[in-house]
């Protein structure tokens, strides 16, 4: 048989183990990110809560969630 007859029956797959496992760290990344970025509302409603203001809602949060995006996009476009 000629390479490319072995070549076009060998492993046909988008992406490989490698992207899979990329794709699995920046889904986790996404999972953390929005579970960081949860909370911070207040029992009564009458009462305003700055909790939702604090460094972990409004600065690492949106770090990580951007970053899982990023890692998301990497898994993507590497060559298998």
């Amino acid at each position: 048989m000629s390479k490319e007859i072995r070549e076009s029956k060998g492993n046909n797959f988008a992406f490989s183990a490698t992207n899979y496992k990329w794709l699995g760290v920046g889904v986790s990344l996404l999972v953390v990110g929005y579970i960081l970025m949860s909370g911070g509302g207040s029992d009564d409603p009458d009462v305003f809560s700055y909790e939702i203001f604090s460094f972990r809602r409004i600065t690492l949060s949106p770090i990580v969630i951007l970053a899982g995006y990023g890692t998301i996009l990497y898994a993507i476009l590497k060559k298998a």
